[in-house]
């Protein structure tokens, strides 16, 4: 592939699996999903796909919707618009959360919440090394492969620093600048291609 020119035949050859982060294409007009980086945590034939949104922090403390919490500074996202009722947390805690499943290199998705809830009340969980969830992204089968042969999503690998260690609001663009090439051209692109 040319350094400059982007190839949505590129993007359609990439595999989606777990542990692959989603950029939406510059101009999504989805408004759940506009300038969204998504981390997939399950990818089958069997049931679908299902990911988080890692842009959409929301300004509610964590104890607001987990009472235990109370003195526990974590982070909490709008992880979709499904299943809004329900808790997601990605970690780096690795094998100390029973039933986590490994994403990337020190990034797990999930696992055993009463381990975790012991962890924050025994003050043994650092405040960056989770981020909780309300709701996810999900895609029945089929549907995310349609949306990319629509040309929606940019498919990279994800980072634990991705997670953890990049403000939400710049994750968008700092992903794309250090993919390089084309992709760096098109994170100074507007949102709106009227202004381009």
């Amino acid at each position: 592939m040319s350094e400059l020119i982007w190839s949505n035949e590129f993007e359609k050859s990439k595999k989606l699996e777990a542990g692959k982060l989603l950029l939406a294409e510059p101009f999504m007009s989805d408004e759940n999903f506009s300038r969204a980086v998504v981390i997939i945590c399950q990818h089958d034939d069997k049931e679908g796909s299902v990911g988080l949104i890692l842009t959409k922090q929301v300004k509610l403390p964590i104890s607001e919707v987990v009472a235990e919490f109370d003195n526990f500074k974590g982070r909490l996202f709008l992880g979709g618009p499904v299943g809004t009722d329900s808790l997601q947390f990605l970690h780096r805690l690795g094998e100390k959360i029973e039933g986590s499943l490994k994403l990337a290199d020190n990034l797990y998705w999930g696992g055993n919440f009463e381990q975790i809830k012991m962890l924050v009340e025994l003050n043994q969980i650092n405040e960056n090394d989770i981020c909780f969830y309300l709701g996810y992204a999900g895609w029945s089968i089929g549907q995310l492969e349609e949306e990319m042969q629509d040309d929606s999503w940019i498919v990279t690998e994800a980072k634990a620093e991705h997670i953890f260690d990049i403000r939400p609001e710049t994750l968008w663009k700092t992903i794309m600048r250090g993919m390089g090439g084309v992709y760096d051209k098109m994170a100074g692109y507007p949102e709106n291609p009227i202004l381009n």
